[in-house]
């Protein structure tokens, strides 16, 4: 059999993880890596944290999965959590983040049909963005390599460049619905709304009566030195999805709303076989317990200041090949004037380093948010010896 038992749509590198510890990955053959990927911001409290653990453990052995035709104290509890410290009303939870930019869209949908306006279904995105891989999310992403053979995608999407507001402004019509952005487009390359862009979508929200969806699947759960990054901004969404730390590692994600965007989703709208179960929200909580422990998020921006600062410093050591630094808290890129993705290769295969290559040659450097400086130190070091021997090749 040619084809591999599992399905070969991963370009997988090298690297066979088997154990973590903190900031740390060791190999098969006991090979230790640096991991500043965190499974792609995923990992927001390291490997093997002893609270998330146990929290696993003690859930597992006590209830895991009982579906959702059955009252959820453990989901009515971690909900009124996040309403209590979000914008939101309500939560739907779900396994991942493109189920929740599902939900998202579907609750956005579902708003103006309960309105009395089905035809506003347009969400305006953004070029560059990733939303997720379902067929949904794809569709709302305006990128060919991500469509390529899952043609006719669904309509209802419209698409503007990202930190152009005049020429999102210009799509509206009669059947928008909103928009969907991230505020930190994380796969296209950490590139940063600007306030004018995320408080004049806010704005334009309000004055035509649309809903404004945030994608913080990568950008949320402390990842920027605030709970959620559109706090960095002084806005409010309509509607958010998130994922990725929330669940520190466990598969887990949410669609927060304020009731009134909320409105449409009633009984038999949506739904989920494990969204929410028991052993998820044991998951969430033991995380969310920690990220507002005393400090934690102050601890995250200030690692991410002196993470920036050292990357900073080291840029005109290497002019040749870095650029410059992008992002906040601990989701930073740097900007490469060659082929990131070899460069993070190179990190990666010979100096047991590991990041994540976005688009625009960017270097995605995304630690564990409970990094000290002992890794940033080391972090550093490890990045420009790689960059002392690294060459280009021609065509980079």
């Amino acid at each position: 059999m040619s084809t591999p038992a599992l399905m070969p749509v991963y370009p997988r590198c090298g690297v066979r993880p088997v154990r973590g510890e903190g900031a740390y990955l060791f190999g098969e053959d006991g090979e230790r890596y640096l991991d500043f990927a965190s499974g792609i911001a995923v990992n927001a409290l390291g490997h093997g944290h002893p609270a998330l653990v146990k929290a696993i453990a003690d859930q597992a052995a006590t209830l895991m999965h009982v579906s959702n035709l059955y009252g959820s104290p453990q989901g009515e509890a971690l909900a009124q959590r996040l309403v209590d410290a979000t914008f939101a009303d309500t939560v739907f939870f779900t396994n991942s983040g493109a189920e929740a930019v599902e939900c998202a869209i579907k609750t956005a949908r579902r708003f103006h049909h309960a309105e009395g306006n089905p035809q506003r279904h347009d969400l305006i995105c953004f070029n560059n963005a990733f939303h997720g891989r379902t067929l949904g999310t794809i569709s709302a992403t305006n990128q060919a390599k991500m469509r390529d053979g899952f043609e006719p995608l669904l309509p209802g999407f419209k698409y503007a460049d990202f930190n152009d507001l005049d020429g999102a402004l210009a799509l509206i019509d009669d059947n928008t619905a909103g928009f969907l952005v991230e505020p930190i487009q994380g796969e296209g390359g950490l590139m940063t709304g600007t306030d004018e862009f995320l408080k004049g979508l806010r704005a334009a929200c309000d004055q035509h009566g649309l809903l404004l969806v945030l994608d913080e699947v990568q950008c949320g759960y402390g990842r920027t030195g605030k709970f959620f990054a559109h706090e960095l901004y002084g806005i409010v969404p309509d509607i958010m999805a998130v994922a990725k730390g929330i669940g520190g590692g466990f598969p887990l994600g949410a669609c927060l709303a304020t009731e009134h965007a909320a409105k449409g989703m009633v009984f038999g709208t949506h739904g989920s076989t494990y969204g929410g179960n028991p052993l998820a929200m044991a998951a969430g909580t033991a995380v969310l317990d920690v990220m507002q422990g005393e400090g934690f998020l102050d601890h995250v921006a200030a690692m991410g200041e002196r993470l920036r600062s050292s990357l900073e410093q080291m840029i005109p050591n290497h002019d040749h090949l870095f650029h410059e630094v992008r992002g906040r808290g601990l989701m930073l890129g740097l900007k490469l004037k060659s082929d990131s993705r070899r460069f993070v290769a190179h990190c990666r295969d010979n100096h047991g380093l590991l990041t994540v290559a976005a688009g625009d040659n960017v270097v995605r450097i995304l630690p564990p948010l409970v990094i000290d400086e002992s890794h940033i130190a080391e972090f550093t070091q490890k990045l420009s010896e790689a960059a002392r021997v690294y060459v280009p090749v021609a065509d980079d």
